[in-house]
């Protein structure tokens, strides 16, 4: 089966955004070493792919929500035909069926984002001065040198990890910069594609269903570590592709993860006859100091003790405050003599 109609599909896309930045006046003059026109025709191949992707993404979440749900019954099917894997597979079958889950949509935009991916190696695979063919898949003349010359911090965008001393002669670059630019955008992709599949498997949890367990561990672990020796084959452009779809998924999967939260346990209600638990008051809470006190319970029938100074009863070793002095009682009256005489006088000789 032929894939040039993904070629052309990803090169019309990529020459738009470049004609539309360069159309807002994005110099095609280097800038910090960068040709950003390109840079940024790739990061936003990333945002159109997302976009037209973002539906089935919505039925992704919805699809493990299910799945999710439905841990209980499966468990409860492989318990009862333990053994027996052919009618476990069946019955599993019709449990979907019914419940309406599919457990391949986790993995759907993963797999149509694939030919996207080969597309676009293939196309920026291409860029190189000794291709003879440079018009193909609607590609200009002056585009194909424009882009064969575009740079990432005075690195080709074309060029790659494990470029050969004759490829990077023709890209005019230097082995060591491509080889520093290639290592750490790979070790960035490996990165977050980890994060990635770690942040949606902590937020939906791990499957009870062995094949979905094994799907989950092949996102986290297998994909990162194939990148690791793949990586080195990747043009930078084609790295800088990934690393941008890695970050949109990351901040996408935030948003979705909020909007479509995972179910949440219910709380544990009392057994017959047991009491419900008792609330316990907050150190220094308001609400806390109205309620009951857990150390000092207000028995029916029986007035409260008196707390001593800083909450503490006298039981707990604390003296009770002194009641407080009505001065306006101890007050002399109108016109009455003091009982006491007043400091400083002089006392009454004995006759």
């Amino acid at each position: 089966m032929s894939l040039d109609w993904i070629y052309w599909a990803i090169s019309w896309v990529l020459l738009r955004w470049h004609s539309a930045w360069d159309a807002i006046g994005v110099s095609e003059n280097a800038v910090l070493g960068t040709n950003w026109s390109w840079i940024l025709a790739i990061i936003f191949l990333v945002v159109t792919l997302r976009v037209i992707l973002f539906p089935l993404f919505v039925k992704q979440i919805k699809s493990q929500r299910a799945m999710q749900a439905l841990q209980p019954q499966l468990k409860a099917l492989q318990e009862k035909h333990k053994g027996d894997r052919e009618t476990l597979q069946k019955e599993m079958m019709e449990l979907y069926r019914k419940e309406k889950a599919n457990p391949l949509m986790g993995c759907l935009p993963i797999f149509l984002q694939a030919p996207v991916f080969i597309g676009l190696f293939h196309v920026l695979r291409r860029l190189d001065p000794a291709k003879t063919q440079k018009t193909l898949y609607g590609w200009s003349v002056e585009q194909f040198e424009s882009a064969t010359h575009a740079r990432l911090f005075d690195v080709p965008i074309a060029g790659k990890f494990g470029s050969s001393a004759a490829e990077l002669a023709r890209l005019n670059a230097s082995g060591v910069s491509v080889k520093i630019l290639a290592g750490v955008l790979v070790a960035i992709m490996i990165a977050t594609t980890y994060l990635t599949s770690r942040q949606m498997i902590l937020k939906t949890g791990w499957a009870e269903d062995p094949q979905q367990r094994m799907i989950q561990r092949l996102m986290l672990y297998g994909i990162p570590a194939s990148l690791l020796v793949s990586g080195a084959i990747f043009p930078i452009g084609v790295v800088i592709y990934w690393v941008t779809n890695n970050l949109f998924t990351l901040g996408q999967q935030q948003w979705v993860l909020r909007k479509y939260p995972p179910p949440q346990t219910a709380p544990r209600l009392p057994k017959p006859g047991e009491s419900a638990p008792r609330r316990t008051t907050g150190a220094g809470g308001g609400a806390g100091r109205r309620g009951t006190d857990s150390r000092n319970p207000v028995q029916p029938g029986k007035p409260a003790k008196p707390a001593g100074r800083f909450g503490r009863s006298k039981a707990n070793g604390a003296q009770p405050e002194k009641p407080a002095v009505d001065t306006k009682a101890l007050a002399p009256k109108p016109g009455a003599k003091p009982v006491n005489p007043k400091k400083g006088r002089p006392a009454k000789r004995q006759g």
